[in-house]
């Protein structure tokens, strides 16, 4: 055993032993961390717009500080953008994170040097976690790749710019430089595709133990290794023990990469975003994720159902409840204040508290009033590819209004196979009923036939990232958004139908 492993070993045991404090006393964790954020905050011009110096309880955080989303905090955003002090945070943020924006260009988050350092932490003790309850450290001296944006860094105002991805490529620790891959030139590579050629030619003769990224971009990498060197991934690094993902719900793609691989490989699930890092795995034995309750993020909670109410209830951590999906709202020590950070989650266990991320406020379908969420459609597609031995590359939904002819309006399923179902008959009658049997608005509009059965319209080898490539949303952090209640996507993807369709 290397003193490497040992060293690591023993730091799993000690961070272990400080999450076990915060684990046990979850309720005055969020409390103390709530006045903290609130004292910091009175000293800004966000604190002084809305009186935060006066503010005791949470009940009078909800009287002063409404939830927003970027568009609602943007006046206060572009204040700190242009270089003034003391906006959403005392100083200045020490960086922006660059990110796709839906209504108005680019958006950027503000992070500041407490909310780095918390990021990194968490990143670190996902694996720590993993080493402390598996007792396998072995792979701390093997090779590790993050697949993750350019870290090459732009300024605007004094403040460095940049993807999340990138900015924590700078943070890397002294002990892991020398097991980083890949090289720092190649890394910088701006083009998706020719950055993971690259990428490719710099690890396949290296002994890699840790991969890393959003299963969709993972699988293109492995692929390619695949294709490059004709063997299995897990006969070409024979001691590759973990892959760590977030971003996407992996069981979609897990048979997929089980067949790359050729081999099961130990998975860690993370829950990041540029505005914080929420979660992550920290049990290879059981579902879900730990909520970070120390990480300088307060958390609040909006049932989704009634999110779009004109007041709807706004809960902290002690009046949760398994089994429901909730808006997760923050505050955090970044300057974001009772933010929608636009995820639903939904809650496994209160002791610990852990969750699962169960879709998008944003992303749902709700065309005839059924509002299926991602976790739905994610959970229907296992169904039916267990049930016909299919394997799916990547898919999407949208409603369709207004069908040809009589037909009944419908759900469209865009799918691009890796293998073909058994019977594509059965294959669609398991994804219906499976869909029925979570969402019961669904069940009614089908047998109250105001929608018929789902259709599946198949998409072409490589469609999907040609899709992606079209919009500029190839690699990096971009990922296929899984349904939504229009049919922008949908059309989008009619160009890359498979030709046999």
């Amino acid at each position: 055993m290397s003193l490497k492993t040992i060293a690591a070993k023993i730091f799993a045991h000690r961070i272990a032993k400080r999450t076990e404090k915060w684990v046990s006393n979850p309720i005055e964790t969020q409390e103390n961390v709530f006045r903290e954020l609130i004292a910091k905050g009175s000293k800004t011009k966000f604190g002084q717009d809305h009186n935060l110096k006066t503010i005791k309880a949470h009940s009078d955080f909800i009287a002063q500080v409404p939830i927003r989303d970027y568009e609602e905090l943007k006046e206060y955003v572009n204040l700190a953008v242009a270089g003034q002090e003391d906006i959403l945070w005392p100083g200045k943020p020490l960086y922006f994170a660059k990110t796709s924006g839906t209504t108005s260009g680019a958006k950027y988050i503000p992070i500041t040097e407490g909310s780095i350092k918390e990021q990194v932490k968490a990143s670190r003790n996902a694996i720590l976690n993993y080493i402390h309850e598996t007792g396998k450290a072995d792979f701390v001296t093997g090779k590790m790749i993050f697949l993750q944006g350019s870290p090459v860094l732009t300024e605007k105002n004094g403040v460095k710019l940049g993807r999340l991805s990138g900015i924590s490529a700078h943070y890397v620790p002294n002990y892991l430089q020398k097991n980083r891959m890949p090289s720092w030139e190649t890394n910088c590579i701006e083009d998706w595709e020719t950055k993971v050629n690259a990428i490719v030619e710099e690890t396949k003769n290296e002994d890699m133990t840790v991969i890393a990224g959003i299963p969709s971009w993972v699988q293109m990498y492995f692929e390619k290794l695949k294709e490059n060197t004709n063997e299995y991934v897990g006969d070409l690094f024979k001691n590759f023990e973990l892959f760590i993902y977030g971003g996407v719900n992996y069981e979609p793609y897990r048979k997929k990469f089980e067949t790359l691989i050729g081999r099961k490989v130990a998975s860690i699930e993370l829950f990041p975003a540029s505005e914080g890092f929420f979660a992550y795995q920290n049990s290879q034995k059981e579902n879900g994720m730990l909520l970070l309750l120390d990480a300088g993020i307060f958390y609040e909670f909006v049932r989704s159902d009634e999110f779009f109410d004109e007041h709807p209830k706004r809960i902290t951590l002690k009046d949760v409840e398994i089994g429901v999906d909730y808006v997760m709202i923050i505050t955090t020590n970044a300057g974001l204040w009772a933010y929608n950070l636009g995820d639903t989650i939904r809650f496994i266990s209160t002791y610990p508290f852990k969750i699962v991320v169960s879709g998008r406020i944003k992303h749902f379908i709700s065309a005839f009033g059924e509002h299926v969420i991602a976790k739905e459609v994610e959970e229907a597609m296992l169904a039916a590819t267990k049930a016909t031995d299919a394997s799916v590359s990547e898919f999407t939904v949208a409603p369709q209004i207004t069908p040809k002819e009589n037909e009944l309006p419908y759900h469209e399923w865009f799918i691009e196979f890796e293998k073909q179902p058994s019977n594509m008959n059965l294959f669609i009658k398991e994804l219906d009923s499976a869909l029925q049997k979570q969402n019961s608005y669904y069940y009614d509009l089908i047998v109250g036939k105001v929608l018929q059965t789902l259709k599946i319209t198949p998409v072409k080898s490589g469609g999907f990232l040609e899709y992606m490539k079209s919009i500029g949303k190839l690699g990096g952090q971009n990922k296929v958004q899984r349904l939504s209640n229009d049919r922008k996507v949908a059309d989008g993807l009619s160009k890359y139908k498979a030709e046999n369709n």
